[in-house]
């Protein structure tokens, strides 16, 4: 192992300036998924903002769910709070949802609060069903807290087995994904496997309706959406109702050959490679021809020595697309997380592309602006975040992908499927001409 390797390694334990949030984020986030729920935090005030946040990664209607927040005190903080819940959870019943998901923070399981007690007492006295979700930020980053929600989720909601529905789908985790409009992806999904004849029965979780949960183990197959989170739901998936998972060893649909991929894989199941091989061609050709229409200018691509940071859903399908349509060398990959299964898709992926770029798994700012600084790329593919470090660093272009991000965008884009590479083309594009942009003020307005 190079110096250099081994005192990132060393620095890392010590650093505490992660890309994710904790575990009870992802846990809310997936929960807020569900329409029409209500979720309550059993946390202080400070964890409840968590929630807020989550609140806004999926999009939800503030008219049709609600959040609330036992805010624990120093008294519960140090005694407990079980009795401030069972109170808040009869207070919720007259919001009237359907379903009331309790997560639990860190100092309510560090004191020893049973949520899952105080749930099973308060469930004959509340006409709505409750689920606790036993999520403490200390569990993990906001991948493992998604993968804590949909594991209670699944094992309390769904709970029959059903006849299999030929041609059915159930997708999971595609809010596991650092594209920050990751709903355009979503909708993407659900457009291929309509135009295939495939019926989807529940997306956990994305205006999820409680009545769908019912329809889970009715599901032929299962397409986990993200190569960040989502794999435990399917692999219980699979064991307890015998649900195929589809697509699993292959990355996602960014790009030429991984789309094309992708689609042949569902058009094979399915018994629709005819209308997979249409959309396929068609959508190569639309986006050569209005590349060539635009002016779609390469040459400061060819060849670029460049480097992702990303999560592992959007940084691992970059790889295929910028290596071979966009013609850039890949010298540095930094993943914030990955599940184990995917490694191998990404091992797959450097042997076929006969690349071999410095990979960091797992990585914290601190690590990714070190390598960052020792690699000296032309091009970062990542964040707002990667964008301060390069500025420092002198790096000439940062072309501003995945979450966090400061740009507003009123209109979910899709980086999955071809309109997808317009997208991240754009992307690239405007931020390539951001940097001759001058950083100083030349002349004195006259208002």
């Amino acid at each position: 192992m190079a110096e250099t390797d081994e005192l990132m390694m060393s620095t890392a334990e010590r650093c505490h300036d992660p890309y994710l949030r904790c575990a009870f984020y992802g846990a809310a986030q997936t929960a807020l998924g569900v329409t029409g729920c209500c979720v309550l935090a059993h946390s202080p005030q400070g964890c409840y903002l968590l929630v807020n946040a989550a609140f806004g990664w999926q999009d939800s209607d503030y008219t049709e769910t609600h959040i609330l927040s036992t805010k624990l005190c120093e008294d519960e903080i140090v005694h407990g709070g079980e009795e401030l819940l069972a109170r808040t959870i009869l207070e919720a019943q007259e919001l009237g949802a359907p379903v009331l998901f309790v997560l639990s923070s860190c100092g309510p399981e560090i004191v020893g609060d049973d949520i899952v007690a105080v749930c099973e007492d308060m469930r004959s006295r509340v006409e709505y069903e409750i689920i606790p979700i036993k999520c403490a930020g200390f569990q993990g980053d906001q991948n493992e807290g998604t993968d804590i929600a949909l594991d209670a989720m699944l094992k309390r909601l769904v709970v029959q087995e059903r006849e299999k529905i030929p041609g059915s789908v159930c997708l999971l985790a595609p809010h596991a994904n650092g594209n920050p409009t990751w709903m355009g992806d979503l909708a993407w999904v659900k457009g291929v496997l309509s135009q295939m004849g495939v019926t989807v029965l529940a997306t956990l979780t994305h205006n999820t309706a409680l009545g769908e949960f019912q329809d889970v183990s009715s599901a032929e197959a299962c397409i986990v959406l993200s190569h960040d989170s989502g794999q435990k739901a399917a692999d219980y998936l699979t064991h307890k109702f015998g649900t195929e998972q589809l697509c699993h060893d292959m990355p996602l649909p960014v790009g030429f050959t991984n789309t094309r991929r992708w689609l042949m894989e569902l058009g094979s199941k399915f018994g629709a490679l005819d209308i997979a091989e249409r959309i396929a061609a068609e959508g190569e050709t639309m986006v050569v021809e209005q590349c060539r229409r635009k002016g779609l200018e390469q040459f400061f691509m060819h060849r670029a020595p460049a480097a992702i940071v990303a999560d592992a859903t959007v940084g691992i399908p970059l790889l295929h697309f910028i290596t071979e349509d966009l013609e850039m060398v890949p010298n540095l990959l930094c993943l914030r997380s990955c599940l184990p299964e995917v490694k191998n898709i990404l091992e797959r992926e450097l042997t076929e592309l006969s690349i071999s770029p410095r990979v960091i798994y797992n990585t914290d700012v601190y690590q990714s602006k070190l390598s960052l600084g020792e690699i000296r790329p032309e091009v970062v593919f990542g964040s707002n975040i990667e964008r301060h470090a390069a500025e420092e660093l002198g790096i000439p272009f940062v072309f501003r992908l995945v979450n966090p991000i400061s740009r507003f965008r009123s209109i979910d884009r899709e980086y999955f499927g071809y309109v997808g590479m317009l997208n991240i083309i754009e992307c690239i594009h405007n931020d390539w001409l951001d940097r001759y942009r001058s950083k100083e003020r030349r002349y004195k307005a006259r208002w």
